[in-house]
This record gives structure tokens, sequence and C-alpha cells, in this order.
């Protein structure tokens, strides 16, 4: 398996590529019910048709790289979640899934990527047992294998928000044989400045986000790394783009962003303050003319925001 060469070639040549939107929060705002701890990976296999449509509503607005509703899929999250023995099962159908709604659009030249995080069911974040290192590499090692032995055409990396969980899951995911991008989250600090030391590691998503973590330490020790691109996700549009800035000083590589809207309240995406569309694609408009190729939606962006995305010239 290995990247397709016109996504590579896009890439290389300085052009665009359009992201898909959200995913969990998609199928919660479709009605599906997210579980406690794995939050949105079981509807793989619950309620695989919504996730199909999901795909294929972003598939007609525009979007040329799905990404598979595995963020919350591996081991880490799985095992102590209760599903641990449907850990392949789960990561194989969500590829699947996404590789029958290319095939039902007709549509050419889509890629699947790959999700990976670090989303933990416990919620303990480098406290608990399943961020120790071993068990870092290991889980990370066995869902990138799962998911490019199903058909997936990269592996995204989301949420890289320490160089403790950053650096495993993009040296095991590199052994894959596909293209790794790498999704950071980041945000302003309160004092208001904002320069790239005030930027810190996620929006608060999850209750063990270390916030002093200084995001130039996670900059710095990802771009380091043969990345096929770098993305600044899940934070807001305005922090999105001082995290542009930020990723700016260390890396002259392909630029991908796909900012949320909202706010996460395990278990639930909560859907306040929803940036508006045509709002949505003056952002975009100007991360296109600052140099970022690849741009999507994350938690809260939906299909009306990715087909907006056509407009940017």
């Amino acid at each position: 398996m290995a990247t397709p060469s016109w996504l590579r070639e896009r890439l290389s040549d300085g052009g665009q590529i359009i992201l898909d939107g959200a995913t969990g929060s998609e199928l919660e705002r479709r009605g599906v019910p997210m579980d406690e701890n794995a939050w949105c990976s079981p509807s793989v296999t619950t309620h695989s048709e919504v996730l199909k449509s999901i795909h294929k509503d972003y598939i007609f607005a525009g979007a040329e790289v799905l990404i598979t509703n595995t963020f919350a899929a591996s081991r880490q999250v799985l095992e102590p979640a209760g599903f641990g023995d449907e850990v392949r099962a789960i990561n194989t159908a969500a590829v699947d899934i996404a590789k029958e709604a290319i095939r039902e659009t007709g549509m050419t030249e889509i890629a699947i990527a790959g999700s990976i995080s670090d989303f933990l069911a416990d919620g303990m974040g480098l406290a608990s047992k399943w961020s120790q290192p071993a068990r870092l590499r290991a889980t990370y090692r066995e869902q990138s294998e799962i998911l490019v032995e199903a058909g997936a055409d990269l592996i995204m990396l989301e949420m890289m928000q320490e160089p403790e969980v950053a650096i495993p899951a993009i040296e095991e995911s590199m052994k894959a044989g596909v293209d790794v991008w790498i999704g950071m989250s980041c945000r302003s600090g309160k004092d208001g400045n904002i320069a790239s030391s005030s930027l810190r590691t996620a929006e608060k998503l999850y209750m063990y986000d270390d916030l002093n973590r200084s995001f130039d330490e996670t900059l710095e020790a990802v771009t380091k790394y043969d990345a096929a691109s770098i993305h600044i996700m899940h934070s807001n549009v305005d922090d999105t783009t001082l995290g542009i800035e930020a990723l700016k000083k260390y890396w002259d590589g392909a630029i991908g962003v796909y900012p949320n809207c909202g706010y996460f309240q395990r278990p639930s995406w909560q859907f306040v303050d929803i940036i508006e569309p045509s709002i949505f694609q003056d952002y975009a408009q100007k991360w296109k003319d600052s140099g970022v190729q690849i741009i999507g939606g994350c938690c809260g962006i939906g299909p009306d925001h990715i087909e907006v995305l056509r407009g940017i010239n």
C-alpha cells in the first residue's frame, strides 16, 4: 500500500486539497449516541450507514480526503472501555465504510486518511498506564498497521499535544509504509499575548490536558520528522491562525488546517457558537493566501462548511 501519487504530486506542486469535516460530532448531530469512554468509535459497527452517509456528504461537498472514524479506536481506548476484542474489527470496518462511500459516489481521486490520536478512555493522560512508552508504541504500531492493511492511503495523527505522545505515534506510524500527516492543537494565552510562547497544547478538550505545556516545545519535537504535512487542527479559528504563524517558524513543508467550533464535555460535543459557513470561507481564504495547502474542518464543522471551500481561490 502506498499513498496515491496524485495526492503527493498536488502537495509537491503547491496545489490545494480539500479535507473533510468532523465525523465524531457529525455522528452525534445526526442522533448517534456516544459511548461514555470510547466516544464515537463503537458507532462504526452500530451505525455504519449513518457513518457512510456522512462520508458521502463530505465527498459531494468537495472533500478529497476522508478521515476514518478511528480517532478513539486505538487499543488504549477500546480495551479499557470494554471493546478490547474489537480493535481490529472496528478499525478495519471504518476503512471499509470510507471505501464504500467513495465507491457509491463514483468519485475518483479520493484518499482515505486513517485517524490515530492521543485520546484515552481513562482520561488520565500521561499519568495513565496506557501512556507508558512501551504501551504507547505498541498501540500506535498496532493501529497504524491495521489501518494500512485495511486500505488507508495515509495516516492522520491527531491531537499530538505532547512530545511524550507525539514521538512514539510518529515513529511507529511511519513504519506502516504510507505518508504520515500530523495534526497539532493550540490555543492562545489568557493574557492575550499572541507570541508563540503563549500558545498552549490543546483547547480544554480533555480533563488531563497540561495547559502549561509550551506549544513551541511540541512544535520543535514534531517538526524534526519527515512528515508529508503538518496541520493545525481542533483549535478555534483565531487560534488556528496563530498556530499557522507559530508552525512556520519551525516547518517549511506542506501545512494543513482543520479547526473546530464548540467544545467537548465527555461524552458529547457541545454545538455552541458554530461559525457560519460564509465566515468560515473567509478564514479559509486567508489561510490559503498565507500558504496553507490542505483545508477542512474538525468537531462542529459539517458538510455545509466544507462545501464553501470550493469557493476559495
